[in-house]
């Protein structure tokens, strides 16, 4: 048991709602997004006292949720779909400007491939540098760059094909 845990109470809950966004981000389902966080929370309470004296704590709890992430994709019940056909699309107005956008987005998000979809999640909604990106996958810089390069073009074609499909589809009836 670590001997500050006072000073872990008082980290995770300052942390504890943009580590759940971003375990959300990269799965794409709050409730697989609250375990992620909670094996995350469970690793760092073992290791506080080490990471408690570290430059970027946050860096430790970040790399440590995109590992349980990873891990959890590997495990072979997660390769099945839990739905038979993909829910209608929400309604829009009362106040939803920019749901559906988000939702598009977020939709599009889960098609790309693991590494593609961390890149763009640590680069765009952590706000970390190319470095700092490239040190939380273990990767260079170079491939971090690369990796985005291709992860903003693939959204950008399916993102210009879901408009094309809803423009057809409004024209149809």
């Amino acid at each position: 048991m670590p001997a500050d845990i006072e000073g872990y109470r008082e980290h995770v809950g300052a942390r504890l709602e943009p580590l759940r966004r971003t375990a959300y981000l990269l799965c794409g389902d709050w409730h697989t997004a609250d375990d992620l966080v909670s094996a995350t929370l469970v690793k760092l309470l073992r290791h506080w006292r080490r990471v408690s004296g570290m430059d970027s704590p946050d860096a430790y709890v970040r790399r440590t949720l995109l590992r349980v992430w990873l891990d959890e994709r590997r495990r072979p019940w997660r390769r099945e779909a839990a739905w038979a056909e993909v829910p209608d699309r929400p309604a829009t107005g009362g106040g939803t400007e920019g749901t559906a956008d988000r939702l598009t987005i977020l939709a599009l998000l889960a098609e790309l491939p693991p590494r593609r979809r961390a890149v763009l999640v640590l680069r765009y909604f952590c706000d970390l540098s190319v470095e700092e990106t490239a040190r939380e996958l273990g990767c260079t810089p170079g491939t971090v760059k690369s990796q985005s390069a291709r992860a903003i073009e693939a959204l950008r074609g399916r993102l210009v094909g879901a408009s094309a499909r809803a423009e057809e589809a409004g024209t149809d009836g």
